[in-house]
Order: structure tokens, then sequence, then C-alpha cells
């Protein structure tokens, strides 16, 4: 066993702070030539940043919001109520700052084919524009012969995020993309487009407005109940499960909610021996079973584990367990076909075995 101190992160200055409405910012980093090839990034994925706010450290996931082309490392933060990064970030965050932030991850996203002709569905609500932004402009770009129906939920035209930058990507794309607003506190003239993006609001519209079955993907960002709702109404009028691409948006993640475990006195008397291992070294230590995450233990046994949100929400703890069993309580991040293959949140997992082995160094 040799233990190890793993770090994934590198300090980038902000070369730009631009406010795109009254709580959100759009940060674009300083990428230095040497790190350029660490920092490139699939559309619909996020970066993981790291601050020290009041003397504590703070993680916190933000999309991409720039397509791949641009090559323009850029992430949207709205500023959420009680929020600890997101407002010091809207407060603090200028020019000139440097950030710890870790290479990008995620895979909210498709394998992109030139010769593809494909009609992609996007539904996004607030700040869940982001990662859609980069999907669509990336999408538009890489295959001149598809397209994207994007539905866009917010409570007025004053919350919308890129709203500029979304009206000149209508106005290029033209025929290629449609873009529609779905407003629940500012009345629009269809009535069909007024309120939230909901399971019965879907309903409405797959019945009087889009065809599904003209559909070939679909991307969903947004709020929990939005995510749920889109996807069953989706899957209602046909579009299998394995077409829908879906990921709660950035806000979510800092909220997330943690799962309480049973404590009793069984389970105060099972320990299992983890071995983790991370860029190719080994770290093992011993946990009581069922009382805290793997992700916990790790951390507290002093392994610089991956993670940011602890919520189940963002893959940066993605792991494979190579040996044992685990229980995950939440999972908003892995597909079914990753869970089948053994893969796992570290954060969400807690051992079922007395010996554990997970693996963070497999990609696929």
């Amino acid at each position: 066993m040799s233990q190890f101190h793993m770090s994934q992160f590198h300090s980038l200055a902000v070369a730009q702070v631009k406010h795109e409405t009254r709580d959100a910012i759009a940060v674009t980093f300083d990428v230095p030539p040497q790190l350029k090839e660490t920092f490139a990034y699939r559309q619909g994925q996020h970066l993981t940043l790291r601050a020290t706010i009041g003397g504590e450290e703070v993680r916190r996931s933000y999309s991409i919001c720039a397509a791949v082309q641009d090559a323009r490392l850029r992430v949207a933060i709205k500023r959420v109520p009680g929020g600890v990064f997101s407002g010091w970030a809207m407060d603090a965050l200028k020019p000139g700052a440097v950030l710890d932030v870790m290479p990008p991850e995620g895979r909210f996203n498709l394998p992109l084919d030139p010769d593809s002709r494909r009609h992609y569905l996007a539904f996004a609500a607030g700040s869940g524009i982001t990662p859609i932004l980069s999907i669509v402009k990336t999408t538009l770009m890489a295959e001149p012969h598809s397209r994207f129906t994007v539905l866009y939920g917010n409570r007025a035209s004053s919350s919308v995020i890129f709203r500029d930058e979304l009206a000149e990507l209508k106005d290029q794309y033209m025929e290629r993309l449609n873009l529609v607003y779905v407003m629940s506190r500012e009345q629009q003239d269809i009535e069909l487009f007024n309120g939230r993006i909901t399971e019965g609001k879907c309903r409405q519209l797959f019945q009087r407005w889009l065809r599904v079955e003209d559909v070939d993907y679909a991307f969903v960002c947004g709020p929990e109940d939005m995510m749920h709702g889109v996807s069953n109404a989706l899957q209602e009028a046909g579009m299998p499960k394995e077409r829908i691409r879906i990921e709660l948006f950035a806000a979510a993640a800092a909220q997330a909610p943690r799962q309480p475990r049973r404590q009793d006195a069984a389970a105060d008397s099972h320990q299992t021996e983890v071995t983790v291992i991370m860029d190719g070294n080994h770290a093992s230590f011993t946990m009581d079973r069922d009382k805290e995450s793997l992700l916990d233990a790790g951390l507290r046994a002093g392994i610089d584990m991956r993670y940011s949100c602890k919520g189940g929400v963002c893959s940066t703890c993605r792991c494979k367990v190579l040996e044992g069993s685990v229980d995950m309580d939440v999972n908003y991040a892995l597909e079914d076909y990753e869970v089948a293959r053994g893969f796992v949140l570290s954060c969400q997992s807690f051992p079922a075995t007395d010996r554990v082995v997970v693996d963070f160094d497999v990609a696929e």
C-alpha cells in the first residue's frame, strides 16, 4: 500500500467576467498553452471550481457554455439564494483573480458526425441553458445537415441567460434552429408557450406542436421535477429512454440532499477494507460499514479523492468497482449502462462487502 496525495486542480486566471442577467455571470478563464490539452472539452461538460471562502474550502460544478470549436473555457454562474460559492463569485470575481479548476468532466453529450442528418430536441430551464448552449452551438457547427429544437423555460425575459447569444445563434442558423421560450410570469401571444415546463405541458406540446417521432435524441437540463416530467412525457410519446440525456442544472448539485443512512447495532460491528486506485497509485483504509460514504471515509483517511457536489449529481467522483460491492443511494449522473458495467458515484456509495476496490482511472 502506498499513501498518496493527488490533486487534479490547476490554477487558472480569470480573463473575463460578463454579467448576463442581474443574478448570472459568464466567467472566462485564461488557459496557458501548456494546459490547452488538459482543458480541451466536449460539448455539455462541466468544470469543478475550488475556492477558499471564509476560511473554508468550497467546491462547485458549473457547466461550460461555449462551443467546442470556440476553444474558450467559459462557465456560467447563477446566484443561488444562500449559495456560498455563487454569492461570492457574483460579488468578488474579477479579471485577474485566480481559481483552482479541475479538468472538464461529464457525459451529457453525444458523438457527432458531419454526415448525420438528425433532429435534436432540448429542454432547459433557468441556468440549465448553460450546457445546452454548448451542445447546440457545437452540434450545429459539426453537423451541417442536423437541426435543433430548443424549448427554454424562464420566469420572464429579463431572466433569460445568454439572451443576445441565443438571438445571434437563431439568426445564424435560421433554417436549422427552432428556439422557443416558455415563460411562467410573462404573458406571450401563444398560450401554449405560457407557464412552466411540466409533464402536462409537454403532453400538450407533443399533441399540438411537435412530433416526437421526428426527433432522434433529446437533452433535458433543469430542476429535478422538470427533468422527470419531460423524460416521462417523451417516453410516453414513444421516445426510448436511451435516447434521452438528462442532467440536473448546476444549482441542484450544490443543494442536492444527502440520504440518511440507517444506524443500528449490527452496522457498528461491520468494517470494510477499501482500496482506492487513482492516477495509478493505490491507497487503502478501513471504514465502518453503512455509516458514511466511500468518499467521506476516504477524505477522512487523508486521500484527496475527486469530488464536487457530494449529491450524486455532477459525476466528478465517478469510479468503477473492481472488487466487492456497494449500495448507491442517489444517482442523477450515471447512465444505466454505466451502472451495469460497475461504475458508481463514490459520494453516494456505501460498502456492502468486507472488501471493496474502486478505480478512478477507468474512463469507459
